[in-house]
């Protein structure tokens, strides 16, 4: 009868009291069954915890979810600072060999970044190569010395188309194949103007999709008329 109440009081009073009420040396099993009944408790507030919180974020709808915009919409046009009418009023080339379709930046005297969509209906492309479509490479520095050009004849430099020319390249490097399909960004930048001579130095490098494609250096001579 003794140890039935001392069982009794040791399990019916709160976990945090049970030692304090209860005499010492407590009897082996007694102390056993008391933790048992501890991590019990412990363990099944702790699951009840997790069956909550697994409810909860079953039940709630996800409010950051967003659904994925298409790909045709996800890419902005590039901007339009020339069209080709403009840009035809600048330079004096004509087809086949205009090879610039957009001017998408311009610093007066300063640089230009223009684009040339590369598309299967080039001239060029049923002899280079028939079997692989690839710009050549000396129509690419010929593009990107159109886009010096409309850098260096622009009257806040002084040039006349009357009298420009291509005058040399530097440090010319193809780094990979433009094929059909792909959009060659070209950015011109004038490095050193030699007003005396009409001279102009220009940095260009071209890029698809963000790579570079071809680099070097260019000179220009300008004149006026």
């Amino acid at each position: 009868m003794a140890s039935m109440a001392i069982s009794q009081s040791v399990f019916s009073t709160p976990t945090s009291q049970r030692f304090e009420n209860a005499s010492f040396p407590l009897p082996s099993s007694m102390l056993k069954q008391s933790l048992v009944t501890f991590r019990s408790h412990s363990l099944s507030a702790h699951c009840k915890k997790i069956r909550n919180s697994v409810i909860t974020n079953c039940a709630a709808p996800d409010n950051d979810s967003k659904i994925e915009t298409p790909i045709e919409l996800r890419y902005p046009a590039f901007p339009t600072v020339m069209d080709i009418n403009q840009i035809r009023e600048v330079l004096p080339h004509r087809f086949p060999f205009l090879l610039v379709d957009r001017v998408i930046e311009y610093n007066p005297g300063v640089s230009a970044v223009a684009i040339k969509n590369v598309t299967i209906n080039d001239n060029f492309f049923p002899g280079h190569f028939p079997e692989r479509p690839i710009m050549p490479g000396v129509l690419m520095v010929e593009a990107m010395a159109q886009v010096g050009g409309l850098v260096m004849l622009q009257p806040e430099v002084g040039g006349s188309k009357q009298n420009f020319f291509f005058a040399g390249i530097d440090k010319v490097r193809f780094r990979k194949p433009v094929i059909a399909g792909d959009t060659l960004v070209m950015r011109m930048t004038l490095i050193k103007l030699q007003k005396r001579f009409g001279i102009a130095k220009m940095e260009g490098k071209a890029y698809v999709g963000g790579d570079v494609v071809c680099e070097g250096e260019f000179l220009m001579a300008t004149g006026s008329e």
